[in-house]
C-alpha cells in the first residue's frame, strides 16, 4: 500500500507480509495491526496498535501500545518514531 489513508477500527489485522509507505492513519484508527506482520512507514500519529506479531512500524507517535498475553510469536515488531529511535520491541 502506498500513500494510502487508513480509518476505522482494527484496521489491519491479521495481514501476512503487509507493506506500507508514505500512508496516513485517521483519528479514528485505533487498535491497529493486530497479529499482523508488517513493514509500515506511517506519516502520522497511530491512536493505539495492539500486538502487532512481527515486523517493524515507523510513525510520527503513538497514543497507546497494547501489548498483552495473548501476542502472536515471535512477537517482535518493533515500533519506531520518526527521528529513528526504538520506541517498543513486542
Amino acid at each position: 500500500m502506498v500513500n494510502c489513508k487508513i480509518s476505522g477500527t482494527q484496521p489491519l489485522c491479521y495481514a501476512h507480509d503487509l507493506m506500507m509507505e508514505n500512508c496516513t492513519m485517521a483519528d479514528d484508527c485505533d487498535l491497529a495491526f493486530e497479529y499482523s506482520s508488517v513493514q509500515a512507514t506511517i506519516n502520522s500519529s497511530i491512536r493505539s496498535v495492539k500486538n502487532p506479531r512481527t515486523g517493524s512500524i515507523t510513525a510520527e507517535s503513538y497514543g497507546e501500545v497494547i501489548l498483552d498475553e495473548n501476542i502472536k510469536a515471535p512477537g517482535n515488531c518493533q515500533l519506531r518514531l520518526w527521528n529513528e529511535r526504538t520506541c517498543f520491541s513486542a
